[in-house]
């Protein structure tokens, strides 16, 4: 087992030499050609913004994955999209979204704080250039939640809006890669993530990316598959049962 240490060149080496918890190489920039080719492999940048010098890079060799066809929706959870509590919404907060994803509940101040201003940039920059997306659920003022239900508080809008969860990710080979999210009221996240492979049922995408298993995801039908058989499937090949 060994830890690459990268370059100025854009290459990764092959996942299979890196580390038992997926950590594979460290180095290199945060540019949008070496993220495309990075998630195009399977590799993602993690790592504690106030502390590391430079990006690591993971890349796990059991993949957990939601794929959209199989997305688990809970009776509370189909009462809540009944009842039309919140309004969700697609790429229309990019930045306030991975700005909650960095900020809610303090994740900033904690020490292996990964959500920095660098990897802001790097992902803003990807969603100007169409390869990251946003989902937003908002509380609009005629369905606000009584006070004991708020666990943190969102500015308001011009429209009365407040957003108050979503999530971000990056959106190539036909697969959303998921980066985080995050909730100002209980739920919210789980509704972003509902909306989130609904569409992707409707437009042919192929999985979700969940990076690594939660509670949260395996409750809502994730499952992990062989890096080979994430592989494929990001290349282009079937996305039913994994092997």
């Amino acid at each position: 087992m060994a830890v690459w240490q990268l370059d100025d060149k854009l290459w990764f080496p092959d996942p299979r030499s890196g580390e038992p918890d997926g950590l594979v190489a460290i180095g290199g920039d945060l540019s949008a050609e070496r993220l495309l080719l990075a998630y195009s492999h399977g590799f993602f940048p993690w790592y504690p913004y106030q502390t590391a010098r430079e990006p690591y890079w993971y890349c796990p060799l059991e993949r957990y994955v939601i794929f959209p066809g199989e997305i688990h929706v809970s009776h509370s959870m189909r009462q809540l999209l009944r009842q039309h509590k919140y309004e969700v919404t697609a790429n229309a907060d990019f930045q306030g979204v991975i700005r909650g994803c960095s900020t809610a509940q303090g994740r900033h101040e904690e020490g292996g704080a990964w959500l920095g201003p660098d990897m802001i940039d790097a992902y803003t920059r990807l969603h100007r250039m169409g390869y990251a997306a946003s989902v937003e659920v908002w509380q609009t003022p005629d369905t606000a939640a009584v006070p004991d239900e708020q666990t943190d508080t969102a500015d308001a809008g011009k429209d009365g809006r407040r957003l108050v969860g979503g999530l971000y990710g990056v959106t190539l080979c036909n697969a959303f890669f998921g980066e985080s999210m995050f909730s100002l009221v209980p739920s919210a996240s789980k509704l972003a993530l509902i909306s989130l492979a609904r569409a992707m049922q409707t437009s042919g995408g192929r999985l979700i990316d969940c990076q690594f298993p939660t509670p949260l995801f395996a409750a809502m039908g994730g499952r992990p598959i062989t890096y080979e058989r994430y592989m494929e499937i990001l290349r282009g090949g079937s996305s039913s049962a994994a092997r």
